[in-house]
């Protein structure tokens, strides 16, 4: 007979994996922004080196696009935003495109709520089998009530 017990146990939050399972994304492909504040540039966020994340230069609805010199097979994606100050929702979209832009597929579409009292980082895991990603873009819009809150990304990593 088999068996195994259930309980009361909490599922453990899934680590990223070491950073040398991660893409080289600065070897492997090109970024296009809307806009960057020089202090907080996208390197920041997409190496998983670390570092003080990207930060928008303007207000609004920011694009993070990545262009893949040869098309990447993904199967995770890693998203951290961090908001320590100030209370907002924020609302990200993340699509993918096999034929260099011409048309995407959406991956998913998100809203969080950041309180800096109670939820002040959002991490993500999107478990995806994409065999030939030729770009990858991020949309975020810092906040849905409020047009002029600046966008930030802490990590975005890939494998």
């Amino acid at each position: 007979m088999r068996k195994r017990l259930i309980g009361d146990q909490q599922p453990q939050a899934q680590a990223p994996q070491q950073p040398a399972d991660w893409l080289r994304l600065d070897e492997l492909a090109e970024v296009e922004l809307s806009s960057e504040d020089a202090a907080y540039p996208i390197e920041s966020a997409l190496l998983p080196a670390g570092g003080s994340g990207w930060r928008a230069s303007l207000p609004g609805r920011q694009t993070i696009r990545l262009i893949f010199a040869r098309p990447q097979r993904l199967r995770r994606i890693h998203l951290r935003f961090v908001e320590p100050d100030r209370q907002r929702t924020q609302e990200y979209l993340l699509r993918w495109s096999g034929d260099g832009g011409q048309s995407f597929h959406d991956i998913v579409r998100q809203q969080w709520n950041f309180d800096p009292h109670a939820a002040s980082t959002q991490t993500e895991q999107h478990q995806v089998d994409l065999a030939a990603v030729a770009v990858l873009e991020l949309i975020i819009t810092p906040d849905i009530a409020d047009t002029q809150a600046f966008a930030t990304l802490s990590e975005m990593w890939l494998a």
